[in-house]
C-alpha cells in the first residue's frame, strides 16, 4: 500500500521564547516490510536541520531557532509504501513447534544470544523488571512443557495483554512504567508496548518499541486525530524469522496500515518531537495528521 503522510507539530507559546533546541524522530524507517520513497521536513521559523542516525539507526534531524519567537512550526510530508509483515505461509511455518521450538528457545538463552542483542534484553526505567511482572509473563502457556514456538508465544502473550488490559487513554501518564499497569489494569498503546516488553526480556526474548501511525478508516484524506494515528507496539526476536511486528493493543495483525518511524529500548529513545528552549513555561501543542491512499 502506498501513502502520503503529512505530520504538523505546532507549538504555541504564551510569551516570546528563545534559544529553542530540537530534535524530531519523523522519518520513516525503511525496511523488509516498508519503503519511504520522499520525505521534506519544514520548520518556521526557518532553520537550517541537521541529520544523522542514532545509536539504533533511526533517522534524527535537529534544528535550533535562536531568535525570539512566539511560534514554532514543524512540517513533515513523506511517501511509504508498506506490506504485511509476515505471509500465511510464513506465520504457520513460525507456529510449528516441535524440536526446532526447542532448539530456538536453547539459543535465545545462550551467551551468543545475550551478546548480541543486549541492549533489548536489559531492562529499563519504563520496562524494569518486577515481580509482577515476572508473573506475568510466567502465566503464558509455558513454553518448554507444550513446545511452543517463540512466535507462537509472543502471539500468545500479545493477545493475553490485549483481552486482560483495558484501553483507557485517562488511566495513565506518559511517565508510567509496566510494573504500574497491574493495579488498575487499564492504559494506552504505549503501556501496553512497555509490559510485553518486559515479559519477553525476562523470558531472554530480544524486544524492542516502535513508534509510528496506525491508520484506520478509508485513507481518502482529511485531518486526523493523531492522539488516534500515532500508535507504538513491538518488535521482538524470533530465531530463523528475525524481527517480527507484534500489537498488543490492536487485534489485527501489524500489516499494510502500520507505518514504523523507529525504534528503541523503549519509548524515551524514539520520542518523536523533543526539545528545550528559554522563556515561559506556558505553551499549547498541536498536532495533525494527514493520509491519503496512492493508487498505483
Amino acid at each position: 500500500m502506498k501513502l502520503n503522510i503529512s505530520h504538523v507539530t505546532q507549538y504555541d507559546y504564551g510569551t516570546p521564547v528563545t534559544d529553542s533546541v530540537n530534535e524530531i524522530r519523523l522519518t520513516p524507517s525503511t525496511d523488509e516490510r516498508q519503503s519511504c520513497y520522499q520525505q521534506s521536513i519544514a520548520v518556521e521559523p526557518n532553520a537550517p536541520l541537521f541529520s544523522y542516525e542514532d545509536f539504533f539507526g533511526n533517522r534524527v534531524h535537529s534544528f535550533s531557532v535562536n531568535g525570539s519567537h512566539r511560534k514554532l512550526t514543524i512540517r513533515s510530508q513523506m511517501t511509504v509504501v508498506t506490506k504485511e509483515a509476515l505471509t500465511p505461509e510464513q506465520q504457520a511455518a513460525a507456529l510449528n513447534g516441535g524440536g526446532a521450538a526447542e532448539v530456538a528457545w536453547e539459543w535465545l538463552q545462550s551467551e551468543d544470544a545475550g551478546n548480541r542483542f543486549v541492549e533489548f534484553l536489559l531492562p529499563t526505567a519504563y520496562t524494569a523488571l518486577s515481580p509482577e511482572v515476572e508473573t506475568y509473563a510466567g502465566s503464558v502457556e509455558h513454553r518448554k512443557n507444550d513446545g511452543m514456538s517463540v512466535y507462537g508465544w509472543l502471539l500468545a502473550l500479545s493477545q493475553k495483554i490485549r483481552n486482560e488490559f483495558v484501553y483507557d487513554p485517562d488511566a495513565t501518564t506518559v511517565d508510567t512504567k509496566a510494573s504500574d499497569m497491574f493495579e488498575r489494569r487499564r492504559g494506552v498503546c504505549q503501556d501496553f508496548a512497555h509490559l510485553m516488553i518486559a515479559c519477553c526480556r525476562s523470558q531472554q526474548v530480544p524486544a524492542r518499541y516502535v513508534s509510528g501511525y496506525h491508520f484506520v478508516g478509508d485513507l481518502q484524506g482529511g485531518t486526523a486525530d493523531f492522539e488516534q494515528a500515532s500508535h507504538a507496539w513491538v518488535e521482538a526476536y524470533v530465531p530463523s524469522l528475525g524481527w517480527c511486528s507484534f500489537d498488543p493493543t490492536n487485534e489485527a495483525p501489524v500489516g499494510e496500515r502500520y507505518v514504523k518511524l523507529g525504534h528503541g529500548r523503549d519509548y524515551k529513545d524514539i520520542v518523536p518531537v523533543k526539545g528545550v528552549y528559554r522563556g515561559s513555561g506556558q505553551q499549547t501543542l498541536k498536532v495533525t495528521v494527514d493520509v491519503r491512499k496512492v493508487e498505483e
